[in-house]
């Protein structure tokens, strides 16, 4: 019957514990970009088309937390050289306990004025400069979904081989 003052001690922090926010409870998911990669980009064209840049974007999202956790919606802005040029989208990503999980986007970006340099640098096989900021929304089951962000999920270098001979 020893069990019973045990109890007594741990309830109390269960329930302090319970009364914390879930952001300070939740550890952070950790993202990491594998690569991304610029499968192609095209010119404007005829009829009003807009050029498009079509890119690849692996991840390899971590879970630190001892429970598995599923991100229903994992999404930033691709900033290359300090422009914006698109958002990427991550739905549905399951985390195993104390695992990761590797995520692949295809992303299409209509390129602007103001984004036509950084894409056309990428496609030179010139190295810039990327970063990935946004957020997170976990589906913590019972306790719903609980927003995480916005943050610089990952950031770093891009290069790859040319793509276009100019």
């Amino acid at each position: 019957m020893r069990a019973l003052p045990a109890l007594t001690a741990v309830l109390p922090a269960l329930l302090l514990g319970a009364c914390a926010p879930l952001q300070q409870v939740i550890q952070v998911p950790q993202v990491e970009v594998q690569g991304v990669r610029l499968t192609s980009l095209t010119l404007p064209g005829g009829f009003g088309r807009a050029p498009v840049a079509n890119l690849t974007v692996n991840l390899r999202v971590t879970n630190p937390n001892p429970l598995p956790l599923r991100v229903a919606n994992l999404a930033g802005s691709l900033i290359i050289d300090g422009a914006n040029v698109g958002d990427v989208n991550f739905p549905n990503v399951a985390l195993p306990a104390r695992g990761s999980a590797d995520q692949v986007a295809e992303v299409s970006v209509l390129v602007t004025l103001n984004t036509a340099a950084s894409f056309l640098k990428v496609a030179r096989g010139q190295l810039v400069t990327y970063r990935l900021d946004g957020g997170f929304t976990a589906d913590l089951g019972p306790l719903g979904l609980q927003p995480f962000g916005p943050f610089t999920l990952s950031q770093g270098q891009w290069k790859q081989d040319p793509i276009i001979p100019f």
